[in-house]
């Protein structure tokens, strides 16, 4: 192993809100290839930082399991930036016996397709409709995007997709197109945006939240395209 993992930094108080049905402990890992202005993790994109060192990771994990954790999730930042995440998950898993879910933007699916039959569940975020990638989350190659989607539909032992709804940019023309791209999944979340004055695009401090009004309008319009659909924050 390494001198030091790909995590940056773990929150100390697991909850059984990140993984369903898992007591589970939350890590992150730094640096982002995206840009979303609505980043409630802003602290973590740009530049990776060091991570902790595999003792500490360690002494950290053995305390989550005498408190009842049976979950991890590894989230970021993006994680599939992180060369040894495989190597991470393996260690979660083989030392700890930890299920693991995995949170990601898509954007490596070559990474991804190492990590998939090693992880419970996966969480990814299409972030919006293919045409609206490059002005949301600054990225335009959506090949990469949709290959990410393909591999977590075919190989995934279980996942979800998962879209912010913002209503500035949502139009009900991007979510037709969100539908189409997760068309057949297993389940998809809509999830309430919800402004913070943290948020580092300051364009998005200032918008409403998103209504429950508009989660069950969009529920209704994409009925049909996964066989659940979750409504967050609504």
């Amino acid at each position: 192993m390494s001198a030091s993992s790909s995590i940056y930094a773990h929150l100390e108080k697991p909850s059984m809100v990140d993984y369903p049905k898992h007591f589970a402990a939350v890590f992150f890992t730094s640096g982002c290839n995206f840009t979303c202005g609505f980043c409630h993790n802003a602290a973590l994109m740009g530049k990776k930082q060091a991570g902790l060192s595999w003792e500490r990771l360690e002494s950290a994990c053995a305390k989550f399991k005498k408190d009842w954790v049976n979950g991890v999730v590894i989230t970021g930042g993006e994680p599939t930036m992180a060369p040894d995440l495989a190597e991470l998950i393996r260690f979660f898993k083989n030392k700890f016996g930890f299920a693991v879910k995995l949170d990601t933007n898509g954007s490596n699916p070559e990474r991804l397709a190492e990590c998939l039959p090693l992880v419970d569940y996966v969480a990814m975020d299409v972030k919006t409709g293919f045409s609206g990638y490059p002005d949301l989350v600054g990225h335009s190659n959506t090949s990469v995007i949709q290959q990410s989607i393909d591999l977590i539909k075919a190989q995934a032992n279980d996942y979800e997709f998962r879209t912010t709804v913002i209503d500035s940019h949502h139009t009900d023309e991007l979510m037709d197109e969100v539908a189409s791209i997760i068309d057949g999944a297993k389940r998809f979340a809509l999830q309430a945006f919800i402004p913070r004055d943290e948020l580092p695009g300051k364009q998005f401090r200032a918008l409403p939240r998103t209504t429950a009004a508009r989660l069950h309008e969009l529920k209704n319009r994409m009925a049909g395209r996964a066989e659940e659909i979750l409504l967050r924050g609504a």
